[in-house]
């Protein structure tokens, strides 16, 4: 991932190039800490810049590019890096595009941290208040007069590379205003969307029931297989004891319905023996009267 934060001073670049370093392991190149180190190790690029700086002038921009040409080539900067103070204007912008074509890198996006410029300055005034009231004395960077200039040099230098950027579809636009932790999803959210991220960067972000779903599956999977297949049995049982009693209750009815069938029967000779017998009864008393009156 190669990033570029874009925004006025105090809109917050800083604290959220910090917790991208700190998320995905990218380094933040600050062009000040740049030309310090490279001055320290004595670099030709350095010792170049130390001597630039010795007599009072600004580093001019192709020494500034040639640092972070040498700075890009290290380790640690593989894998991603956030630009800090640089580019800070159009023809930087256009140094460093033809340094990361030379090197078949690209940029991945340009994120500006667009916000209100007057409530940067109430914010700044309220900070110098508490200093103040807290008895400690206010940095010379951190009051309204010096914001005001240094905002009036960002819209002259810096802001035009919002057009530059926006042209090459390269520029993101986040509400500054909202909260730290807003604006660092937000980040994520548009790098994510973009592919800048690797996928090892969001495992985080998985959900934790698909984490515990893993989890019950692995485990699941190490039980032995009798066991496993224990409830499978217990209903095969089940439905066969429920098939038998569903069998012998079909041949209990019919056993009742024969049974039921056959005393009909019987009871319907019975009756006919016993009228039979009332007839022959009948018949024998009337022959013996007959025979009493002879």
């Amino acid at each position: 991932m190669r990033l570029i934060l874009l925004g006025p001073p105090g809109s917050g670049k800083g604290t959220q190039a910090q917790r991208l370093v700190h998320k995905h392991g990218i380094v933040q190149l600050s062009t000040g800490e740049m030309l310090r180190a490279a001055v320290a190790a004595g670099t030709p690029i350095g010792l170049q810049a130390k001597e630039i700086m010795a007599n009072g002038g600004l580093v001019p921009d192709e020494v500034v590019v040639g640092i972070i040409a040498d700075r890009i080539e290290e380790p640690d900067a593989k894998k991603g890096f956030i630009l800090d103070g640089f580019p800070r204007t159009v023809p930087q912008a256009e140094a460093l595009d033809d340094l990361l074509r030379k090197k078949h890198l690209k940029l991945d996006a340009v994120v500006e941290l667009r916000v209100n410029e007057s409530a940067l300055l109430a914010r700044v005034e309220k900070r110098a208040e508490e200093t103040r009231a807290r008895g400690e004395e206010v940095r010379l960077d951190d009051t309204p007069e010096v914001l005001t200039k240094r905002l009036a040099q960002y819209r002259s230098l810096t802001e035009p590379l919002i057009h530059y950027y926006s042209e090459r579809r390269k520029l993101l636009t986040v509400d500054g205003m909202m909260t730290i932790e807003h604006v660092t999803r937000e980040i994520n959210r548009i790098l994510t969307a973009l592919g800048a991220l690797e996928p090892k960067d969001h495992e985080d972000h998985a959900p934790k029931a698909a984490k515990k779903a893993a989890k019950a599956a692995m485990k699941a999977s190490k039980k032995p297989a009798r066991k496993a297949a224990e409830p499978a049995k217990k209903a095969a049982k089940s439905a066969r004891k429920a098939a038998k009693a569903s069998s012998k209750a079909k041949a209990a009815k019919k056993t009742v319905k024969k049974a039921a069938k056959k005393a009909v029967k019987k009871a319907a000779r019975a009756a006919k023996a016993r009228k039979g017998a009332k007839t022959a009864k009948k018949a024998a008393k009337k022959l013996t009267k007959k025979r009493a009156k002879r």
